[in-house]
C-alpha cells in the first residue's frame, strides 16, 4: 500500500467489501486541481523561472488527465501505463499518479547522440541498441565498466553494461534473456550508461551533497540587495551628506569663503553623478528628507533667489536634526561614528566570499563529496588577499558554510552529530547510498560490483505509485538485469552480505531510533530497512505509515506480524496498560493467520481480522469516505505494531547508546516543544505530531528498567514546571492520564479516568480534538 497523504480520495461503492471483490479507483479531481494551480503559476508567478517549472508541470497534468480519459493509464496499479512492464521507470508526479511516459524515454539526451555520432549508425535507440550489441559496441562498454567512468541515472540506463558484462563472463544463456526482455523497448528507451570524466564515488560514501550541488548552490548566490543598500548608504551617500551639511553650516556662520558658490556648483555636479551611478539607496530622493531640503536651498541660492518661507523653516530644522542626530562633521562624536560605519561597509560582502569558497571548491572531485570541509571554509589568506581584494583573516559566513557543509563525507553518526542531517527524512535519503554498498557486496567482480551500486542508487530514486487494493511498490528484484546477474553472486559473498546487512540493519535502526527519536520511520527509510531486512533473513516485517485518504479498510498481513512481535515484547508494560491492548488477542490471530495460511499453502493477502480489531478500537466500522475515520483506525495499526519500534528492538536488538531512559526524556522535551507552537487553535497535524511523539516516548518508558522509568517520570513532573503556561495546560489532561497509568489505574472505555481530568492522547479524532478546546494558562 502506497503511503502518499496528498492523493484524492478513491471512489468507493462499497466500503465494506474486502478488496479482493471490490477493487476501487481513482478520481481524476485530484490530478485536475493540481492542473489548475500550476495554470495559475505559470502565468501569475513574478518569477520567470517559477512559470516555467509551472508550464512544465501543468504539460504533466495535462498528460496524466488524457491519459485517464483515453484509458491509457491505470491510475492505483503496478503497471499504470499501457504497453509497459512494471519494472519500467514511470514518469511520476506528485500523488504517485504516472504521466503516461517512462523516465527513460522521451528524446534522444546529447549523450545518446554523442554515442551515435562516435558509432556511425543512425541516431535512435534502436541503432545505438544493435550497435552495442556488436563486437565493437561490446568492447566500448566493457571500458566504460572498468575504468567505471559512468553514471546511471535511472536503472535502466544500467541495462546494456550488464548485457556486456554477462558476455564477457561467459553466461551467454542469461545475455541473451536480457536482451529479449529487453528488445521490445529498444525503439523507446535508454539503455545505455552516461559516461563521465571521473569514476563514481565509492559505493560506501555517504554525504548529503555533492561538492558539485554545493558549488552549484554558491554560483547561484547573488548580492544581498540589503546589504549592498547599505554599504552604498555608508559609503557614498553619508560622506556626501557629511560635505553638503559642512557647506550649509559655513553659511549659517555668517563667514562663507570667497568659493563657497565654485564648492556649492561643485557639490550639485557631483549629485547628479552620484545619482546616475548609485542608485540602490533611494532616501535622497524624498522630497522630504534632509539631504533633498539642503540641495533644492542650495539650488535656490546659486541661482541667485533666496529660499522661499517655507523652504527656509524646512532648511533650519533639516541643518538642526542632522547636527542634533551625529554631530557636526568633524567633531569628536562624528568622527567616531562615522569610522565605526566605514569598519562595517569595508566588511567584504557574502557574494564576495562565497565566490572565494567557489574558487576553493573548484578543484575537488564535483562528483562526490569531501572528507574536509574546513579548508575551503578558511578564513582569507594574504595570498588571496591580494588575489581577490577581500581582507586577510575574513572568515567566511555560517550560511555559507552550512552549503559547503551539506558537501561533508562521513559516517552517518558523524553527520548527524554535525547537524548535517537534521531529520528521519533527510536521513532516509542517505541511507541509500549505505545500503547500495551492502548490496553490491554479494558480488566478487569489481566492475559488477559498482555496476549493481549504481543501479541500486538509481532505483531508491524512483518516485513511489499511488497503489490500490493493497499492492507493493515494485523492487528492486524485479529489474530483469538484476535477476539476470543473480546466479554470479558469489556463495561466501553473499553470506558476508548477510551479515552486512544484518549489522547496517542494526546499525541504521539504532540511529534513527536514537537521534530523532520522538519521529515516525519515514516511508523511504522504512523501505531501505525492509531491504537489509530481507537481505539479513531477520524476519522483520516494517510496515509503512499509510495514507488516510486512499485506505482500503484492511492491511497486508506483516501488520498483524509485527503486532506480534510487539505483544512479546510489551505484554504488562506500561504501553500495553497506557493504551489498553489485548496482546494475548493479537498473539491468538496472528497463530490462527499462520495455521491458515499453511493450509492453503500460499500466504494470506490481507489481515482481515486485525482490520476488525482496529476498527474496533478505532469506534468504526473500517473504511470510510471520511480521511478522519480512516485515520483513527491508521493510528490504532500503529499503536499495536508500535510502528516498528518493537521489530527494531526485538529481532533487530537495536541498543541506544544513551539508553532508552535517555531516548523518553527526548521525546516529552519534543512533545512539549510541539504544543509550545498551539497558540490559538491548534492545527491537527501538530496534534498528530504530538500524539506520535508521546507514543515514542511510553514506548522508550516502557523498555526502561523499573527504577529508571521512575526517574523518567519523576524528572517529566518536574520540567514540566519550567515549561510556558500554555504548555502546562494543553499537556495537563495527557499528564494526568499517564499518572493514572503508571500508578495502576486505566482509562475508560471512552479513553478519559478521573472524571474526565485524565484524557489518552491519540493523534486523529472525528470529533473536535480536546487539545483544540480553549485553554485557560
Amino acid at each position: 500500500m502506497n503511503a502518499h497523504a496528498d492523493k484524492q480520495l478513491p471512489n468507493r461503492s462499497a466500503p465494506k467489501a474486502a478488496p479482493e471483490t471490490a477493487p476501487v479507483s481513482v478520481s481524476p479531481a485530484y490530478a485536475e486541481s493540481r492542473l489548475a494551480r500550476a495554470l495559475r503559476t505559470s502565468v501569475l508567478h513574478e518569477d520567470t523561472a517559477t512559470r516555467e517549472r509551472a508550464r512544465f508541470r501543468a504539460q504533466q497534468w495535462r498528460q496524466v488527465l488524457s491519459g485517464i480519459g483515453a484509458g491509457s493509464l491505470a491510475v492505483g496499479s503496478r503497471t499504470p501505463v499501457a504497453g509497459l512492464p512494471a519494472w519500467v521507470t514511470p514518469d511520476v508526479v506528485t500523488g504517485g499518479f504516472a504521466t503516461g511516459s517512462a523516465t527513460a524515454g522521451g528524446p534522444l539526451l546529447p549523450y545518446e547522440e554523442e554515442a551515435a555520432r562516435l558509432a556511425g549508425v543512425p541516431a535512435t535507440r534502436s541503432a545505438l541498441f544493435a550497435h552495442f550489441l556488436t563486437e565493437d559496441g561490446l568492447a566500448r562498454l566493457w571500458s566504460l565498466l572498468d575504468s567505471g567512468q559512468y553514471e546511471v541515472r535511472v536503472p535502466e540506463e544500467a541495462a546494456l553494461a550488464t548485457v556486456a558484462w554477462l558476455v564477457r563472463a561467459g553466461d551467454f544463456d542469461a545475455a541473451a534473456e536480457l536482451v529479449t526482455a529487453l528488445q521490445p523497448f529498444a525503439d523507446r528507451l535508454r539503455f545505455l550508461p552516461r559516461p563521465t570524466d571521473r569514476p563514481r564515488p565509492a559505493a560506501g560514501a555517504v554525504h548529503r551533497r555533492t561538492v558539485g550541488d554545493a558549488a552549484a548552490a554558491l554560483a547561484r548566490r547573488r548580492p544581498g540587495a540589503s546589504v549592498e543598500t547599505q554599504r552604498e548608504a555608508l559609503t557614498v551617500w553619508a560622506p556626501f551628506a557629511d560635505d553638503l551639511l559642512t557647506h550649509r553650516l559655513e553659511a549659517v556662520s555668517g563667514t562663507p569663503g570667497p568659493h563657497w558658490h565654485a564648492d556649492g556648483a561643485a557639490l550639485l555636479a557631483r549629485y547628479g553623478s552620484l545619482a546616475a551611478e548609485h542608485t540602490r539607496c533611494t532616501k535622497h530622493l524624498n522630497p522630504k528628507s534632509n539631504v533633498a531640503v539642503l540641495l533644492r536651498a542650495l539650488e535656490e541660492e546659486l541661482a541667485g533667489r533666496a529660499p522661499a518661507p517655507r523652504l527656509a523653516g524646512l532648511l533650519r530644522v533639516a541643518v538642526s536634526a542632522m547636527v542634533a542626530k551625529r554631530g557636526a562633521p568633524g567633531s569628536p562624536g562624528h568622527a567616531r561614528l562615522r569610522r565605526v560605519q566605514a569598519a562595517q561597509a569595508a566588511l567584504p560582502s557574502h557574494h564576495a566570499l562565497a565566490g572565494l569558497v567557489l574558487r576553493r571548491l573548484s578543484r575537488l572531485d564535483p562528483a562526490g563529496g569531501t572528507a574536509d570541509v574546513e579548508a575551503p571554509l578558511a578564513p582569507v589568506d594574504e595570498r588571496e588577499s591580494l588575489e581577490t581584494g577581500l581582507p586577510v583573516g575574513a572568515a567566511v559566513p555560517t550560511a555559507i558554510g552550512n552549503c559547503v557543509r551539506a558537501a561533508l563525507s562521513a559516517p552517518l553518526e558523524e553527520l548527524v552529530a554535525r547537524g548535517v542531517v537534521p531529520s528521519a527524512e533527510v536521513l532516509a535519503e542517505l541511507v541509500p547510498q549505505l545500503v547500495a554498498a551492502v548490496t553490491a557486496d554479494q558480488y566478487t567482480d569489481e566492475p559488477l560490483r559498482n555496476l549493481m551500486a549504481g543501479t541500486y542508487c538509481a532505483f531508491r530514486n524512483r518516485r513511489s505509485l499511488l497503489l490500490l487494493n493493497l499492492q507493493h511498490q515494485v523492487r528492486i528484484e524485479e529489474l530483469p538485469w538484476l535477476r539476470a546477474v543473480s546466479a554470479h553472486r558469489d556463495g561466501d559473498a553473499a553470506a558476508g552480505a548477510q551479515e552486512q546487512a544484518e549489522e547496517a540493519l542494526r546499525r541504521l535502526g539504532g540511529l534513527a531510533v536514537s537521534a530523532f527519536p520522538a519521529t515516525v520511520l519515514p516511508n523511504p527509510l522504512v523501505r531501505e530497512l525492509s531491504h537489509l531486512g530481507r537481505q539479513a533473513e531477520l524476519g522483520t516485517p516494517f510496515v509503512e505509515e499509510l495514507a488516510a485518504d486512499i485506505f482500503m479498510g484492511t492491511f497486508t498481513p506483516k501488520f498483524l506480524v509485527a503486532a506480534r512481535i510487539a505483544a512479546d515484547l510489551l505484554e504488562g508494560s506500561l504501553y500495553e496498560r497506557y493504551y489498553g491492548i489485548d496482546f494475548a488477542r493479537l498473539r491468538r490471530m496472528a497463530v490462527a493467520q499462520a495455521v491458515d495460511s499453511a493450509q492453503r499453502g500460499r500466504p494470506a493477502r490481507s489481515a482481515e481480522e486485525f482490520a476488525r480489531l482496529c476498527a474496533e478500537r478505532a469506534g468504526t466500522n473500517g473504511a470510510s469516505w471520511r480521511p478522519a475515520v480512516n485515520g483513527k483506525v491508521i493510528e490504532q495499526a500503529q499503536i499495536l505494531t508500535t510502528h516498528n519500534l518493537a521489530t527494531l528492538a526485538a529481532r533487530v536488538k537495536i541498543a541506544p547508546v544513551a539508553g532508552w531512559a535517555a531516548l523518553a526524556r527526548d521525546c516529552f522535551d519534543v512533545v512539549c516543544r510541539l504544543v509550545n507552537r498551539m497558540a490559538g487553535r491548534p492545527m491537527l497535524s501538530t496534534i498528530k505530531d504530538t500524539a506520535y511523539a508521546w507514543r515514542q516516548m511510553l514506548f522508550h518508558l516502557s523498555l526502561c528498567e523499573d527504577a529508571e522509568r521512575a526517574a523518567v517520570l519523576e524528572w517529566i513532573e518536574t520540567d514540566i514546571l519550567r515549561r510556558p503556561p500554555l504548555v502546562q495546560a494543553r499537556l495537563a489532561p495527557a499528564l494526568a492520564g499517564l499518572r493514572l497509568v503508571a500508578a495502576g489505574g486505566s482509562f475508560g472505555a471512552d479513553g478519559t479516568g478521573e472524571r474526565g481530568r485524565a484524557r489518552r492522547l491519540l493523534g486523529w479524532s472525528t470529533d473536535e480534538h480536546w487539545m483544540r478546546a480553549p485553554t485557560r494558562c
